[in-house]
This record gives C-alpha cells, sequence and structure tokens, in this order.
C-alpha cells in the first residue's frame, strides 16, 4: 500500500501564497512518484485534521509560522506523525534571526552586526548610520524588509503603518555591498552554490517568487576557495542550529574585501522554498536530483524526534 503524506501547505503567515505554491507542486509530484496524498491547507484545528488523517509522514512546506517556528513540530511530535525538515528546538532557533547569529557566531561562522530594536525606536530616526538594512526578527521570503539608503533622511515610513503585520522586533544590521549567494543543505551534504541577481532593486518577495524576477546563476560567479567556503559555511550553520533534512543559508560577499573576509552569513532557512522558481530545487537539478528525486528524499527522509 503506497505511503500516505500529508502535504501540509498555506497557513496564516503573510507568506502563505508561497506555502500554496510549494505545496501544490510538490503534491503533484509525488503523486506523480506513486504516493497517496492528502493536501492540508492548515488553519489553526490543524491538530484536529492531522488526527482524524492519521498520515504516515507529513511533508512540512508551510513557510512562516506556524510552521518554521518550531509550532508545527510540537503538534506532529505529540501526535507523533513524522515529519520532514528540521524539529522542534532547531525550527525555533533558526526562526529567531538575532538568537540564531548567537548561535552561528559561537561556532565561528561569521554573521553581520548589528543589534534588535523595537519597531517605535526604528520608526522615530536612524537606529544605524545609513546604509543599513531593518528586517523583521521572525520573518522571511524577505517580507517586512528594508533597505536604509545614505541619502534618506528618515527611516521608512511604512513602519507607522496601523496594518502591519510583520512584528514589533527588528533586526537593524548594516547594509554589506556585494553579490547575493546561496547554498543549500541536502541531510549531510552541502549541495552548489547560486548567485541571486534580482532584476531590479533588491532580491526581495517579488524578485523571489515572480517569474523573471530574479535569475539565479548556477554555478556562482566566485573564485573557488569562495565557492567552497560558502558550501562549508552552509553545512556548519546547518548543523551548529541542529536542523535536519534540508535547508538553505544565505550569504552576502563583498569581494572587495582580501581572503574572503567580506563574506557573512545572513540567515538559515530550515523552509526553504519549493515552487518553480525556488532556488533549492536548482541546487539540486544542477547535482542531477530532479524534483521528483529530490522530494520523495523529503518524504523518506521524515522522522520523529529530530
Amino acid at each position: 500500500m503506497a505511503k500516505h503524506v500529508a502535504v501540509l501547505m498555506g497557513g496564516w503567515s503573510p507568506e502563505r501564497e508561497v506555502s500554496l505554491r510549494s505545496g501544490a507542486g510538490c503534491a503533484k509530484a509525488l503523486e506523480e512518484v506513486g504516493y497517496r496524498v492528502t493536501r492540508v491547507d492548515v488553519d489553526r484545528n490543524v491538530a484536529e485534521v492531522l488526527a482524524r488523517l492519521k498520515p504516515d509522514v507529513a511533508l512540512n512546506l508551510l513557510h512562516g509560522c506556524p510552521g518554521e517556528d518550531g509550532t508545527i513540530q510540537g503538534i506532529l511530535e505529540i501526535l507523533r506523525i513524522p515529519y520532514s525538515h528540521s524539529g522542534v528546538l532547531a525550527s525555533a532557533l533558526a526562526m529567531d534571526k538575532a538568537r540564531a547569529k548567537v548561535v552561528m557566531a559561537a561556532a565561528g561562522i561569521p554573521v553581520p552586526g548589528g543589534h534588535l530594536v523595537t519597531r517605535a525606536e526604528a520608526a522615530k530616526g536612524h537606529v544605524l548610520p545609513p546604509p543599513y538594512v531593518l528586517k523583521p526578527n521572525t520573518g522571511g521570503s524577505s517580507v517586512g524588509v528594508f533597505i536604509v539608503k545614505e541619502d534618506q533622511p528618515h527611516p521608512p515610513q511604512e513602519l507607522f503603518r496601523a496594518d502591519w503585520t510583520f512584528g514589533e522586533s527588528l533586526m537593524a544590521e548594516p547594509f554589506i555591498k556585494g553579490l547575493e549567494l546561496t547554498c543549500g543543505v541536502m541531510g549531510d551534504r552541502a549541495l552548489d552554490v547560486i548567485e541571486v541577481e534580482a532584476v531590479h532593486g533588491f532580491y526581495d518577495y517579488e524578485s523571489k517568487y515572480a517569474a523573471g524576477g530574479s535569475r539565479h546563476i548556477l554555478p556562482a560567479r566566485v573564485l573557488p576557495q569562495i565557492y567552497q567556503q560558502v558550501r562549508m559555511l552552509a553545512l556548519e550553520a546547518h548543523r551548529a542550529l541542529g536542523c535536519r533534512g534540508i535547508s538553505r543559508a544565505d550569504f552576502r560577499y563583498d569581494d572587495t574585501l582580501p581572503d574572503g573576509k567580506g563574506l557573512v552569513c545572513l540567515e538559515v532557512n530550515t523552509q526553504p522554498g519549493m515552487t518553480e522558481t525556488s532556488l533549492v530545487p536548482d541546487m539540486a537539478a544542477h547535482a542531477g536530483i530532479s524534483f521528483g528525486e529530490l522530494v520523495t528524499w523529503m518524504v523518506e527522509d521524515a522522522t520523529l524526534d529530530r
């Protein structure tokens, strides 16, 4: 009898639409290779839904809260349903940018400077000398991210909006010029390095998920020693945070500094996108792993106590 996979998607985070696209593509791929698939658009009664479905495995394709912060992982542990990606602690830790930076720095992984600020502080005046970056401490997909440029007389006015939904805690970091690099990890294996080039502006939500919004340059156009350093640091970050399954580490690289000193790890994504424009499927394909094989690996890798 075919293994029954519950594909968890949707949810209520600002990244809902991306999650639905990730889930739809993966569900289709799993059906094509013979799994029995149930698509679950996650809402707040997800525990009741899963208890009724009793799947053999949960393929977690939620982005943001509650799928990426340890919450859904805790529910799956309680229900004893094996699941993909990282466990409770690693998910919660990687989702909190400030705490993840502390752990990565302790492991010798270069991270940007900066500090946490409240939204009110960030809105009141410059919290770092421009140029700098403001981003939600527990967000993803570059939603709610602002680059404050040198010629901006005041912080982004969007911070004053009454309908702000990205949390009250923001990470302020110096803007690091240079290349956007990213590297996926699959189990205990670092995949290849992609250089991401946004067509317009920086690599924001629109650039990530709109067709033609960005170019994925694979392999990245960096020196071989930098390429291998990115792969090594991605694997070290995955291990330092206790990640499992698939993760993806994002980097900035200022190639004007000598000896790789301009390379820093921005964050680790424990639930990277799996859409048609996403990075990890591109990396896997470059390594000779088809999309169907990648999704199958994620399902077969699923366990409890992750």
